[in-house]
């Protein structure tokens, strides 16, 4: 039989312990830091209004249960719920799959070429409200445009009958113009009330002293609102004048990876920062957050973006930020019957925090944070399943599929 391991943080308290008991002194074992305790990158700055970054901590109260749904996915990045409550899954090299009862089908015929080099690939997906009676479906992914160059783009199709295919696939919208990057495509896709689509993009990895996020005449750094049919400029969007681009909603991001619709019906993104300076803004339209004018973080070598601004006139604030940064990708407003004590608030996919971020939000300020399944892995994106439990994506290569409960909920 192979010697048993015993971990070292209890050795470490029993020995300490011990010491105290023969000395007169109890020395209690080192309690494990918050994620508020970690210092920021970026210390000399300060938020704007109370609450705009490490709010109070909401006290742990109950523990989740871990339910592994599918693992050994490829980079899963997206997924959408069907009114069936099966799920859409989508894996950054190329493939589109459907979860129903326990089994995951084959990749679906009929998805374009993708350029999955760096963070590219097929990225997320949505389906409207109609779904049941059309069967529409669409998605973003990186496209190859030749001569190393891609762009963000935003394709739909009608899912067979069978399920096994995207039919008349058709790509409606293309970011402008090409890059050759591999980094920063966004992009999440969130239907309005309205019915038109609001698609996310990120700068490209452009540097700050090219600042193309604040250029109205491109697509990056942007929230776009469209036509789903055509992929055309929807009716209401603030610029109009010839000039911008008339898809343009907002401007001034970097890279928005998390998007969702809140119990109001408005538009919630959450946008990577570099070293600090991850922001939740509610973009409105043709308003600009900022982007790299001013920052809440810092450059990824330690040293000020465009001399350390976070405030300048015409320029929003985010609503919340994060330094150290949480990493996010993916968001849901809960609205299940599971968790009660979650209704109304914002869970966020935490790539580097490897938890689910839960922001208690009370008359447009966070007033709350707290860290879901922690250690769970790098949280790419988030469902709320029929019955309220949450479905969490975990990103990488294999990455899985899980799903978290109460503790002594039926799985």
């Amino acid at each position: 039989m192979p010697p048993t391991r015993v971990p070292a943080a209890p050795v470490l308290a029993a020995a300490l312990a011990l010491i105290g008991a023969l000395t007169g002194v109890l020395t209690a074992a080192p309690a494990l830091a918050d994620f508020n305790d970690y210092p920021p990158n970026a210390p000399d700055q300060t938020p704007a209004f109370r609450n705009q970054t490490r709010a109070p901590v909401i006290p742990q109260a109950l523990r989740l249960a871990r339910t592994p749904l599918v693992e050994g996915l490829r980079d899963p990045w997206g997924m959408a719920l069907l009114p069936d409550g099966s799920l859409l899954l989508t894996e950054k090299p190329g493939a589109m799959r459907i979860y129903r009862d326990g089994r995951l089908s084959a990749p679906l015929k009929g998805l374009p070429k993708v350029d999955a080099r760096g963070q590219g690939g097929l990225l997320d997906v949505a389906v409207a409200a109609d779904f049941a009676s059309t069967r529409q479906v669409w998605f973003s992914f990186s496209e190859p445009r030749g001569n190393g160059e891609n762009g963000t783009a935003v394709g739909t199709g009608r899912l067979s009958p069978d399920g096994t295919a995207l039919e008349e696939m058709r790509v409606i919208f293309r970011q402008q113009p090409g890059i050759g990057s591999q980094h920063h495509f966004g992009s999440r896709l969130v239907f309005g009330g309205d019915g038109y689509l609001y698609v996310t993009t990120g700068e490209r990895g452009m540097p700050a002293d090219m600042p193309v996020a604040q250029d109205l005449g491109n697509h990056l750094g942007k929230v776009l609102r469209i036509d789903p049919a055509t992929g055309k400029a929807a009716p209401g969007n603030p610029f109009t004048d010839g000039k911008a681009q008339p898809e343009i909603w907002s401007y001034g991001h970097r890279n928005i990876q998390a998007a969702a619709l809140d119990p109001q019906g408005r538009l919630w993104t959450v946008e990577h920062g570099p070293r600090g300076g991850d922001e939740l803004n509610r973009p409105q339209a043709g308003r600009n957050y900022g982007w790299p004018i001013i920052s809440y973080g810092e450059n990824y070598d330690g040293n000020p973006i465009d001399g350390g601004l976070t405030a300048r006139q015409g320029m929003e604030q985010p609503v919340y930020y994060w330094d150290p940064v949480i990493a996010p990708s993916g968001m849901v407003f809960y609205r299940g019957d599971m968790f009660p004590e979650w209704r109304g608030d914002a869970l966020i996919g935490g790539l580097r925090a490897e938890a689910v971020v839960r922001l208690k939000i009370e008359g447009d300020r966070v007033t709350g944070e707290q860290r879901l399944a922690q250690g769970i892995g790098r949280v790419r994106d988030i469902e709320v399943a029929p019955d309220g439990a949450l479905l969490v994506l975990i990103d990488g290569d294999p990455g899985a599929l899980i799903r978290l409960t109460r503790r002594g909920a039926q799985p």
